[in-house]
């Protein structure tokens, strides 16, 4: 009976293991809690300066990062300057799945061009939204287009970069003036803002006042609005050169830090009042593209071209690191994932003491400003070119994923 029960226990911690792995997919842009902060456990950091790459495939020209779920890898890209595609890839071997494509120029412009937002999935449908404003809901097994609309609004400079956010019925993008949603399943409009050229990060859910609400950050203002009907709740001004605010906002209670390229800066802003009020703001912080993350009480992430460690309640700068130039970067747990611009992976300890390594390795090369995906014990990144790599980083004795 004893070995019955070893037995059973066994297997009760495997199952418990492979669920705690199966639970660390990542679906959609800064993840599922959409911080840039993945719960997985079982890899191994050290394993990242090996530069065990399992597979390599080519996906097209642009800065989408990768969503994982149910063993596929969903990005997007532009190939031979007029056409793009959605990709799907097998997560174990990098074969290719399945590929929606469509026509849309790589318009560059002071930058080499392509696809900017990621695939969101959700309940096996992909919804994903073009420079140029055309809306897809695919299958997310077979990439059968499920229906498809375009913005009725203003594209920016830079075209739509807002990857989708899907909250209940609803799935909303950071297009018009302060947003726009659609039913996930139908494609049925929702509510609408107005006719007006947006900004380019992603709406980041957030509790206020005992309701769910949305951060927005918008061409000029970082805005509240309620995800049911578009409701302004409140709005913050931060106008930034060219209108390019794009870093997502992070939330922590009732504070909300934004940060901008173009020597704009950041700020800290508290919104437990009826208006929100500034707690401080510098330039030591000036994000040009990748949102940073909120460790406790610490935000690292890239000050234009170098990696930075703010303390949240302060601002003030706790260490700088060069070698990164303007990058990329997500966390889990304890550990930042940096990808640097020519393409070199570095794992650092999220201390805000110093900035220290614990293991690198040159992967990829050419430019490099997506960010970076652990999901499953392995390692997505990608160049602008759209060339992709898959490292493995299990953690010896963890059960392998699909």
């Amino acid at each position: 009976m004893k070995t019955i029960h070893d037995s059973l226990a066994i297997l009760t911690t495997w199952l418990l293991t492979v669920l705690s792995s199966a639970a660390t997919d990542w679906p959609n842009w800064r993840g599922p809690n959409h911080d840039g902060i993945s719960k997985e456990t079982t890899w191994d950091p050290a394993a990242a300066g090996k530069r065990k790459i399992t597979w390599e495939a080519e996906v097209g020209a642009g800065y989408s990062a990768v969503a994982v779920a149910c063993g596929k890898v969903y990005t997007a890209g532009n190939f031979n300057k007029d056409t793009d595609a959605i990709s799907c890839l097998d997560a174990a071997t990098g074969k290719l799945l399945w590929k929606h494509e469509y026509p849309e120029p790589l318009a560059p412009k002071y930058y080499s061009g392509g696809c900017s937002a990621t695939p969101t999935v959700n309940d096996d449908k992909v919804y994903f939204a073009s420079k140029s404003g055309k809306l897809f809901c695919l299958d997310a097994t077979t990439g059968k287009v499920l229906w498809k609309k375009e913005f009725a609004s203003k594209v920016p400079t830079w075209g739509f970069s807002s990857s989708a956010l899907i909250l209940g019925k609803a799935v909303i993008f950071n297009a018009g003036s302060a947003g726009m949603a659609f039913d996930k399943d139908t494609g049925e409009v929702l509510w609408n803002s107005a006719d007006d050229v947006c900004g380019y990060a992603t709406p980041v859910p957030f509790g206020y006042n005992g309701q769910s609400a949305l951060a927005l950050f918008a061409k000029n203002t970082l805005t509240a609005i309620s995800p049911d009907d578009g409701k302004l709740l409140w709005s913050y001004p931060w106008q930034t050169e060219h209108d390019i605010n794009a870093a997502d906002p992070v939330i922590s209670g009732n504070q909300a830090f934004i940060t901008s390229g173009y020597g704009r800066g950041c700020s800290l802003v508290d919104f437990s009042g009826t208006t929100p009020v500034k707690v401080w703001e510098n330039k030591d912080m000036r994000a040009h593209m990748s949102g940073p993350v909120l460790i406790d009480g610490f935000l690292f992430g890239f000050d234009d071209n170098r990696l930075t460690c703010l303390d949240w309640k302060t601002g003030k700068v706790k260490w700088t690191e060069k070698s990164p130039k303007k990058g990329a970067l997500m966390a889990a747990g304890f550990n930042l994932i940096v990808l640097g611009e020519n393409g070199r992976l570095a794992i650092v300890d999220a201390s805000p003491d110093s900035y220290k390594e614990i293991a690198a390795a040159q992967v990829v090369d050419g430019n490099c400003w997506t960010m970076p995906v652990l999901a499953n014990g392995r390692i997505y990144i990608r160049n602008s070119d759209g060339h992709l790599a898959c490292l493995d980083v299990h953690k010896a004795g963890s059960p392998a994923m699909p």
